[in-house]
């Protein structure tokens, strides 16, 4: 039997399954984050190390497992010169000897990426598609049956971002000021802001958003607000999403247009918080894409990217 482990590592936390050689998930652990950039290799090592114990400890009470091959998509993964921190990484992975596990791994079994590849693999079922993922974030990402690929996308808050939940939230209440200086038309997005934060004025927003010291993620989290507008009419709210929507399409077309021909039959995914809202934002954005690129099937995820990643673990072990 052969045995891989599939890591999903992010900036809150980080998800691995043990997996065997029938694709089926055996063992499941959590642990902290493990976005390196972030919070340094040390605590990121600490993290993984935990979720893989988590995983095997169930299945490895009387046991010891060999480990024949382990992917790691993490997020802040995409040059060169991550993917060397990470290989560091794995070889101290391997000298701990807490973990219930003896390491079979050659360096054609060791698989070091994004989060998005495995985003797209777990989402989809296979390594062939895009993912659209639009969170707090947003990127999309493609990968051809030639294994050619295409990111568009993820350049961060202050130089992208287009389509996430920030950008829809930032919009928002600039909207909302805006609507309140008079310089563009009424929005329900005022008061809407005002009940979230329950704030006496929107003026208010000044304290929350400067004097707080307010980050991406608290920012972001304020997009429902703009979905919930949208879905009650507010036309302020739906030109927000639908130029969100835009933005993910366009980006979604550039993929498609650089690795697929235009009459592809592909599967087209969509992870994220943004996709989770009331106002039909799926459904819109599917409906946008199709009409350029009819042979595109737009889906939810079937998988998690934990489970990706360990579909790309065992196809290292059947080359």
């Amino acid at each position: 039997m052969t045995y891989v482990l599939g890591v999903d590592g992010g900036g809150s936390k980080t998800i691995c399954v043990l997996m065997d050689d029938l694709s089926q998930v055996l063992g499941y652990g959590e642990a902290g984050p493990s976005n390196y950039q972030s919070i340094g290799i040390e605590a990121t090592l600490e993290s993984i190390k935990s979720a893989i114990k988590n995983a095997v400890e169930a299945v490895t009470i009387t046991n010891t497992l060999k480990i024949d091959a382990v992917c790691l998509g993490l997020a802040g993964v995409g040059r060169a010169a991550d993917i060397e921190v990470v290989k560091g990484l794995v070889e101290e992975l391997q000298n701990h000897k807490s973990l219930r596990v003896i390491w079979a791994l050659q360096p054609e079994n060791i698989v070091i990426c994004n989060d998005a590849l495995i985003a797209l693999v777990g989402g989809i079922g296979q390594p062939v598609g895009i993912v659209v993922a639009a969170g707090t974030g947003s990127i999309v990402f493609g990968r051809n049956h030639e294994g050619h690929t295409k990111r568009v996308g993820g350049w961060g808050y202050i130089l992208g971002d287009e389509g996430s939940a920030y950008k829809i939230a930032i919009a928002g209440m600039n909207a909302a000021l805006k609507s309140y200086d008079r310089r563009e038309i009424s929005t329900s997005l005022i008061e809407g802001f005002k009940q979230h934060l329950d704030l006496e004025s929107i003026e208010d927003l000044i304290e929350v958003v400067y004097r707080r010291e307010w980050g991406v993620k608290q920012i972001a989290a304020l997009a429902p607000v703009v979905d919930l507008a949208a879905a009650s009419g507010d036309i302020v709210a739906n030109i927000i999403i639908d130029d969100a929507v835009k933005n993910l399409v366009k980006a979604t077309s550039t993929v498609i247009d650089t690795i697929f021909s235009a009459d592809s039959i592909l599967e087209v995914v969509t992870t994220g918080s943004v996709w989770r809202g009331r106002c039909k934002i799926h459904e819109r954005f599917a409906a946008s894409l199709v009409k350029k690129f009819p042979n595109v099937n737009v889906i939810f995820p079937r998988y998690e990217p934990a489970y990706g990643a360990g579909l790309l673990a065992l196809q290292t072990t059947q080359n």
